[in-house]
């Protein structure tokens, strides 16, 4: 939260810059080396595996399964409590279960946190990506969220 009590956004630095640029045009990417081919999240400026300082984005699928998740009671933040409980989980991407990203499940782009009953969450659920434009008083940023696969 920050001082006005708004939800807090993310912020982006220079090695994921790229990774919101591609959210925002509904598009979810993944840094890639770009001399030995191995996907790396979060971004970095060099290759965990054969430290190249070359890369590349590569779109994903958006497809994925709920590798683990957290309802949060009380939220830790308070800017949160008014949609708690919410969700918060991990997604492991189909392209490359190595590489997680954090987000919430949710039954539509722009739903609530709380959208989706939390008996719904299970481990290993199906799920794919969405967008939703959060906004902030000091600008806005698309943020990656989930759906459930069959709901």
């Amino acid at each position: 939260m920050d001082a006005t009590g708004e939800p807090l956004l993310p912020q982006p630095d220079d090695d994921g810059a790229p990774f919101w640029r591609y959210a925002a045009r509904g598009e979810l990417r993944v840094q890639a080396c770009a001399d030995c081919g191995r996907l790396r999240f979060p971004p970095r400026p060099c290759c965990p595996h054969c430290q190249s300082f070359a890369d590349e984005w590569r779109r994903m699928s958006g497809r994925g399964r709920v590798w683990s998740y957290v309802v949060p009671h009380p939220p830790l933040l308070p800017a949160y409590a008014a949609q708690a409980p919410y969700n918060v989980i991990v997604v492991e991407l189909a392209d490359d279960p190595r590489i997680r990203l954090v987000g919430n499940l949710v039954t539509s782009p722009d739903a609530r946190l709380n959208s989706l009953d939390p008996v719904r969450l299970r481990i290993g659920a199906a799920v794919r990506v969405c967008f939703h434009r959060a906004v902030h008083r000091t600008g806005g940023l698309t943020v990656p969220r989930w759906l459930l696969e069959r709901p």
